[in-house]
């Protein structure tokens, strides 16, 4: 004979294991927002780079590395100059992990909502609400961390390029005003003279042009796993009945946001490799403030 208790139990026990997961993959998420403000610094940090998970400190670091190395004339780093690249390198490939890794959590956690959306039966209006409004922030999340993905994939690869734009932060005076007339000036006249560059300038050329052979390459990726999960999503959407019309609500509107989100990563795709392929205009435009 059965015991009657038996299923009840069975059942609260299952009722409540989608809830304990939800707040199990939370309390993960805030977790791991909190290492990715706090934790690259920290890490990227070793020795002598202490000083370098300071903003301040890294912003004065960059300006004289640069400096330094303008003025060697040589097309290798300078030691500053490496010192501060190398900690950039350290500190982009942990957020890009950590990124990663909520991206995971987000994913699956979003799974898990949206399956509770479909399942939610009954009048329970303010439940299914509930779970949809948590969806939803859940996947402009995911969304989110994907592009931090990119963004510190792109800054690993190319450490020196994603330094310039802290030259643009306070006032450029003394010789660093000087360094940045200068390589505007070389610039500019390789452009329209086609006088030939520095060492150091064709080095900050090709790093820049790297930067966004990442981003192409990242965006083509992205942009090919987007359409096929939109194709796959307009599958289930077609095969689904039509009297279900919350499932079909949802994976059309998915479908819909693969597709849309995928020709946005295409245009940034197709842009980065435009840029990739003449670099030197792009850059110029950066050190006359126009990037």
């Amino acid at each position: 004979m059965h015991s009657p208790v038996a299923p009840t139990r069975s059942a609260g026990i299952s009722a409540r294991t989608p809830a304990v997961l939800v707040t199990l993959a939370v309390a993960l998420v805030a977790a791991l927002v909190a290492a990715f403000v706090v934790a690259p610094g920290m890490l990227a940090a070793s020795g002598a780079d202490d000083g370098l998970a300071d903003s301040h400190h890294l912003t004065e670091a960059v300006r004289e590395a640069l400096v330094g190395y303008w003025s060697s004339g040589d097309r290798e780093f300078s030691p500053d100059l490496e010192r501060v690249v190398d900690y950039w390198f350290r500190y982009h490939v942990v957020k890009a992990v950590i990124a990663a890794i909520l991206l995971l959590v987000l994913v699956a956690l979003g799974v898990r909502l949206w399956k509770a959306f479909l399942k939610a039966d009954g009048p329970g209006a303010g439940r299914r609400a509930a779970l949809a409004s948590a969806g939803v922030l859940v996947t402009m999340l995911a969304l989110l961390s994907l592009v931090t993905v990119m963004a510190n994939i792109q800054g690993a690869v190319a450490p020196l390029s994603s330094l310039l734009p802290l030259l643009a932060v306070g006032t450029a005076d003394g010789e660093l005003a000087d360094t940045l007339d200068h390589v505007r000036q070389q610039l500019a006249d390789s452009l329209s003279t086609g006088a030939p560059t520095p060492p150091a300038l064709d080095l900050m050329t090709s790093d820049f042009a790297r930067y966004h052979v990442a981003m192409a390459v990242a965006g083509s990726i992205v942009a090919l796993v987007l359409i096929g999960l939109s194709v796959m999503l307009w599958t289930r959407f077609a095969r689904t009945d039509s009297s279900d019309r919350r499932t079909r609500r949802v994976w059309g509107s998915f479908g819909a946001l693969s597709a849309l989100l995928s020709l946005i990563v295409i245009v940034v795709a197709v842009a980065n490799t435009t840029t990739a392929a003449d670099p030197a205009p792009a850059l110029l435009a950066f050190f006359e403030g126009g990037w």
